[in-house]
């Protein structure tokens, strides 16, 4: 009977044990172990690679003064053309109607005035010798004069309908080379409907489209180089000669365009070039990613205060970069920044400061 008795009250002492095991709970943990980076200001410039291309200083869409049907294109897109030369046609035979009708209009008011003259002429003759009334005499130097003044409108008509039909000739009014074609052999053409785009020979720009935000700071008057994209070795200087004042809805950007003093071998009408732009010097901090948090909607970092506690503390992003960010303002200095480590961390919560494997190995190595 001692046998069986000692090992049931073996269990039970085993089963209290086991069961006040189980009732002890893990204390808190106190604080988090971070890694910290004191901040040190240093001046940051910006550098923006942009990329554009070689547009003409002057362009010119090219379009006819009158209406009617395209019956001839004489030129395509890169063609090269000289001035007065005849890029395309149009069908006239409507505005040779016209000319035909006023031509014939002539005609007709000047056998009008012939006829009024001779009228004249003979009343001039007969009224000093008393075969004819003044007022008749009136009539008929009224009817000249008004024949004379029909004449001259037919005339004018005449040539108004012959300037009309040399418009059926879409006629380059400079030199350069053809950049576009907005229409057809067979189309109906309004007037002043956009033919051809004429990019005018003469001085060149190097053009690029460039985000509102980069262009805060304004414009420096040091010179710009572009660089053909295939070849960086082939370059220009240039300036910065217009910057546009609306921003393009649909992309975010103005347009900047440079102009070049002169284009080099290889660099010509609609190569794509790029410049890089520096900004401005600034005071700015450089951390890295991980220590780039938020409060709320905001960017924020956790830093060490003197009692060693983890407080939130606003800032603001000037560039994200690769492996870290520029923080532009909110901090000035000296302070003691999180950079791992701060994923559990909350408002007065406090730290235990840690070191890098490198600088601990380091300390570990001193007599």
């Amino acid at each position: 009977m001692g046998g069986p008795t000692s090992i049931f009250i073996f269990s039970l002492a085993l089963l209290a044990i086991l069961t006040g095991c189980g009732q002890e709970k893990a204390e808190p943990k106190e604080h988090s172990r971070v890694f910290v980076q004191t901040v040190k200001p240093v001046d940051f410039a910006a550098a923006v690679t942009l990329t554009g291309d070689i547009q003409a200083r002057v362009q010119t869409d090219l379009s006819f003064r009158v209406g009617g049907k395209i019956i001839q294109r004489r030129v395509d897109v890169g063609d090269r053309v000289t001035a007065k030369q005849v890029l395309a046609k149009l069908d006239p035979k409507d505005l040779q109607t016209n000319v035909d009708s006023a031509q014939a209009q002539v005609v007709a008011e000047q056998a009008r005035v012939k006829q009024t003259a001779a009228a004249f002429v003979r009343q001039e003759k007969l009224l000093p010798k008393g075969y004819t009334s003044r007022s008749e005499f009136d009539s008929a130097q009224a009817a000249l004069r008004s024949s004379q003044s029909a004449l001259a409108a037919a005339q004018a008509q005449l040539a108004n309908a012959r300037e009309q039909l040399g418009y059926t000739a879409l006629i380059a009014d400079a030199p350069g080379v053809i950049t576009a074609r907005q229409a057809e052999v067979g189309q109906v053409v309004q007037a002043t409907m956009p033919i051809f785009s004429l990019a005018r020979d003469g001085e060149r720009d190097a053009v690029f489209n460039v985000y509102e935000s980069l262009l805060v700071e304004p414009q420096p008057d040091a010179p710009i180089t572009v660089r053909l994209l295939d070849n960086p070795n082939i370059k220009a200087m240039g300036k910065v000669r217009e910057v546009t004042p609306a921003v393009a809805a649909n992309s975010g950007t103005v347009q900047v365009k440079i102009a070049l003093s002169a284009l080099p071998e290889g660099m010509q009408l609609g190569s794509v070039v790029s410049a890089t732009a520096n900004a401005p010097a600034k005071a700015s901090v450089e951390l890295p990613w991980a220590a780039l948090t938020k409060d709320l909607h905001e960017p924020a970092v956790w830093l060490v205060d003197g009692d060693g506690k983890a407080q939130l503390h606003k800032v603001t992003v000037a560039r994200y970069l690769t492996g870290k960010v520029i923080i532009r303002d909110g901090l000035k200095g000296g302070e003691k920044v999180v950079v791992a480590g701060g994923q559990l961390l909350h408002p007065g919560m406090a730290v235990e400061v840690a070191q890098p494997p490198d600088q601990a190995q380091a300390q570990g190595a001193q007599p």
